[in-house]
């Protein structure tokens, strides 16, 4: 352990992880900020920082089984010729999950909820529902955010440190980006449009079809900074308007 910290690769192998993490751990935060957003505050906020406990919990916990998590890109089977592992089957199932449920959310968004979404008890039962989806794609992404980190780092330490370190700052960024996000209906479009990327290029990847993810990030990214001119835009008009009354 003590040779870790006076190595510069292994501080360099740290900085680096940990980036990659935090760029993988964006998923999961916009997941996780659109899905409580149905809720009351005090329960969204237990809702997400559950969602992050157990996102830490799963992914130390795989981290502990190299072994196996090496095991999960072994192939079943094939189907027309084409190897298919564990990792295939959750990637697949993950991206299919999150195209059913972008698509939800856009209906209730654009349609507005279904008949009984207001009916006694329902909060309990939704906060129960949010905690399982968070679950589910925590189990997801936990899968791919470790397989990438074996692949680029050697020392199980640093491995669990940067994985720790990631889920602190998705913690502190979960809070205002739901805010952000709640505040803004035409942001949390395009968030659902987000997830409905990163739905695809999981699907893609199950399939042996990758999509290198700098190219969604930057088409998400892109949509951002238009929006956010025209949030300027509009408070600026906003703005003038209220100095001419």
């Amino acid at each position: 352990m003590l040779d870790l910290l006076t190595d510069p690769n292994a501080w360099a192998s740290l900085l680096t992880l940990t980036l990659l993490e935090i760029v993988l751990g964006i998923d999961n935060v916009v997941f996780l900020s659109i899905v409580s957003q149905r809720l009351p505050r005090e329960q969204a906020r237990k809702a997400r920082r559950a969602g992050l406990a157990m996102a830490l919990a799963m992914r130390i916990a795989l981290l502990a089984s190299i072994a196996w998590i090496i095991g999960l890109t072994a192939p079943l089977f094939e189907v027309l010729g084409q190897a298919v592992s564990w990792r295939d089957i959750v990637l697949i199932a993950g991206g299919l999950f999150l195209l059913v449920k972008g698509t939800q959310e856009i209906h209730n968004s654009v349609e507005g909820p279904g008949e009984g979404a207001h009916a006694p008890g329902a909060a309990r039962a939704s906060i129960t529902m949010v905690i399982m989806q968070i679950a589910v794609l925590d189990l997801i992404f936990s899968i791919d955010s470790v397989i990438t980190a074996v692949g680029m780092a050697e020392h199980l330490e640093i491995m669990i440190a940067a994985v720790v370190i990631s889920i602190v700052v998705m913690a502190i960024a979960a809070e205002p980006l739901s805010a952000f996000i709640s505040r803004h209906p035409t942001v949390k479009m395009l968030a659902l449009g987000f997830l409905l990327l990163v739905g695809v290029a999981l699907v893609a990847d199950g399939l042996h079809f990758h999509i290198p993810r700098g190219y969604v990030y930057f088409a998400i990214a892109f949509s951002m900074m238009v929006e956010a001119l025209n949030l300027m835009a509009r408070r600026n008009r906003t703005r003038e308007t209220g100095g001419g009354d």
